[in-house]
């Protein structure tokens, strides 16, 4: 075994798959073996594998310039041309950028600039933020607290309190719903438990609500219908920003430019990493509104400077992948790609799957869904230990598709967005395959209810 601390790894089981190399939607380990990448690497890897374009980019901008940092006055083009790029794209009033290397830091920067802002305003007290079960933001000390995912949390020992982090219902129906609840009885409920929970804490200590527009790595939850225009008359009625995590979202993958786009959310800060330069080099950007930025202004004369950033913050060459991976989108019209090819997908998991003895929901959106293993279909009682997941993901790669289990016993699927109907229907066919043989595994095994 190499001398490597694995992240998200069970240090008991590391090294069990070593990729080569990848091409188009497929990637190929050390032993020839080929797979259909079904979940883009980590959701990221956009245009797939050896994208010529974007890599060709790279290598032009490392023989100009291969870096320069962003500290004290210092700027270059690339770093300016993508920041007036995201700011005629996001639906952010008067959009300012800051760029960093992961969803993680991005996400720990809008913390500080949080705190920041509302000290310039003198609203110190106005720090606390929202976040919701099974959500997931990263993993750094803040990032990591805005995370509520057991595996994220266990053992390290969070700040939660220290940070002054809230925690809300999750607006996962199929999991949460009481009796015989509707979705609309659910929404209700949820948003009525929120509201309750501002006025315990009192509306002029809490600065924002972090959201997935929809999740991620708890399992790809689709809000139902109504939530978030419920929700965001609530944070506005209260005067609480809406901060939309879109690192996973973000450019295409919902269908749209934004997942924000696709649920109906009208955001004052965004956070995006990932698709952003297909994950061909590192980079994050943190988004917030023009009248955020104006109010810092004075704060940093007074102190001489912004007191935060990274060596890599607008890493040249990041900047001219995330350029071009932006220029693919719109030239070759990627986002109506994902929204058509997406649409055959969703059709295709739901006739596939609905009946299927192991799965209790199908959901998702666009490119990105995830399948509900459960023991009991009637009850939708789950799996201990996340087996049936565990078992599927390894059955999947036995059927030449990778795709990752997630919270559990949810199976997660999220192509690059470049796939074709045609190729959709092999990775499906190829999921059925092992979702057959996991149930067949698992009654054996006497754990499917009878």
């Amino acid at each position: 075994m190499a001398p490597v601390i694995y992240p998200t790894t069970n240090f008991t089981a590391t090294e069990q798959l070593c990729l080569d190399r990848g091409e188009g939607i497929y990637v190929y380990d050390t032993d020839g073996n080929k797979y259909i990448e079904g979940l883009a690497g980590l959701w990221c890897t956009s245009l797939g594998y050896s994208n010529t374009e974007v890599m060709d980019a790279i290598t032009e901008q490392l023989h100009k310039l291969p870096f320069s940092h962003t500290f004290g006055g210092k700027t270059h083009e690339p770093i300016m041309a993508l920041a007036d790029k995201l700011k005629a794209m996001v639906p952010v009033e008067d959009a300012y950028i800051f760029f960093g290397n992961s969803g993680s830091d991005a996400n720990d920067t809008h913390y500080k600039m949080l705190r920041y802002y509302f000290n310039a305003i003198g609203k110190p007290e106005k720090r606390k933020i929202i976040t919701r079960e099974r959500g997931y933001h990263g993993v750094t000390v803040a990032a990591g607290s805005l995370t509520s995912l057991p595996a994220n949390l266990a053992h390290f020992d969070a700040p939660l309190e220290a940070l002054s982090i809230l925690r809300s219902d999750s607006p996962h129906y199929y999991t949460g719903r009481q009796g015989n609840e509707t979705e609309e009885q659910f929404v209700d409920r949820i948003i009525t438990n929120l509201e309750e929970q501002i006025l315990a804490e009192d509306p002029d200590t809490i600065a924002a609500m972090i959201v997935e527009p929809i999740t991620g790595a708890s399992g790809v939850i689709v809000p139902p219908e109504g939530y978030y225009e419920k929700l965001q008359a609530l944070l506005r009625k209260h005067g609480i920003l809406v901060w939309a995590d879109e690192v996973i979202c973000g450019f295409g993958r919902t269908g749209a430019d934004f997942g924000c786009t696709t649920m109906g959310i009208k955001p004052d800060l965004m956070t995006f990493a990932k698709q952003l330069s297909s994950a061909y080099f590192p980079i994050s950007a943190s988004v917030i509104p023009g009248y955020m930025y104006e109010a810092m202004i004075d704060q940093t004369n007074e102190v001489g400077v912004f007191g935060h950033g990274y060596t890599y913050s607008g890493h040249p060459a990041a900047c001219a992948a995330a350029l071009k991976t932006l220029e693919i989108y719109e030239r070759d019209n990627l986002f109506e790609h994902a929204a058509e090819v997406g649409a055959h997908m969703q059709a295709q998991l739901r006739e596939i799957f609905t009946d299927h003895p192991l799965v209790g929901e199908v959901r998702g959106k666009g490119l990105i869904a995830a399948l509900e293993l459960v023991s009991n279909k009637t009850t939708g009682a789950s799996f201990d230990k996340g087996i049936a997941g565990a078992t599927a993901q390894k059955a999947c790669e036995a059927n030449g598709l990778i795709i990752r289990a997630v919270a559990g016993n949810a199976v997660a699927l999220c192509p690059p967005i470049i796939i074709t109907k045609d190729e959709v229907d092999d990775m499906l066919a190829r999921m059925k395959k092992a979702i057959d043989a996991t149930y067949a595994d698992l009654r054996d095994k006497g754990l499917i209810a009878a």
